[in-house]
């Protein structure tokens, strides 16, 4: 393997796709290893955690969000998903397995390494700025640098996405964001995205976090948070 070149696995059981994207990923200097199914990538983590896992949903074997599963259970490598339905897309990124991103079939090459490129900027060490950084909102507190989330002292699990998304409101506090640009500033993407997987991923958090959720619609132009309410005790 070429030094310093990131190393992406490419989980995919139809030859042809896994033999285009890999061929992509090549030629913008990544190194590319494949698994024809879920049993293959699991095997493949666990002899070498690569940079950036490309993990197809419909599998021979363990489906995609399976697999996503067991290997979010000891790392936290990015997996961008490729499903082949549009009505998975809910499954994927509503469901707790994980998932960094996702993209629906057919897609663009170019728009999947443009993805891949984003999402591993974003997980830069020398792009963790805020790790010792921690915001308290009322009876919620996010702490980055251990990458927690508590209510009242509760720790409530969120996954990655729903983790950052939480961060970029909470630390714009008074300000609008929109849809755009939280897929800027949490997915990394400077080209018009998918809008719904801000909504899905703000879904989620609201619903985790029940009445310390702190997250307001602005219909027509995005998301804000509301003003705290005077903390209480922990019980």
């Amino acid at each position: 393997m070429s030094s310093g070149s990131p190393e992406i696995l490419v989980v995919e059981d139809e030859a042809s796709i896994a033999s285009f994207v890999s061929l992509y990923l090549k030629n913008a200097g990544f190194e590319v290893r494949t698994a024809e199914n879920g049993t293959d990538a699991l095997t493949a983590v666990q002899t070498r955690e690569p940079s950036l896992i490309i993990l197809d949903l419909m599998l021979p074997d363990l489906d995609g969000l399976e697999v996503c599963r067991r290997i979010r259970q000891n790392s936290d490598v990015p997996i961008l998903m490729l499903t082949a339905r549009d009505e998975d897309v809910d499954k994927i990124i509503g469901l707790e397995v994980g998932a960094d991103d996702y993209m629906t079939k057919p897609f663009n090459p170019r728009e999947l390494v443009a993805r891949v490129k984003s999402i591993l900027r974003r997980v830069a060490p020398e792009r963790r700025e805020a790790q010792g950084e921690r915001i308290v909102h009322g009876d919620l507190v996010i702490d980055a640098g251990r990458r927690e989330v508590t209510v009242k002292g509760v720790e409530v699990q969120l996954a990655p996405k729903e983790f950052e998304l939480l961060w970029e409101l909470l630390d714009h506090r008074g300000l609008v964001l929109t849809r755009d640009q939280l897929l800027e500033r949490v997915w990394g993407y400077t080209f018009a995205g998918d809008t719904r997987t801000v909504d899905v991923h703000v879904r989620q958090v609201r619903r985790k976090l029940g009445e310390a959720a702190p997250i307001v619609t602005v219909w027509g132009v995005g998301y804000k948070v509301s003003p705290a309410r005077e903390a209480t005790t922990a019980p």
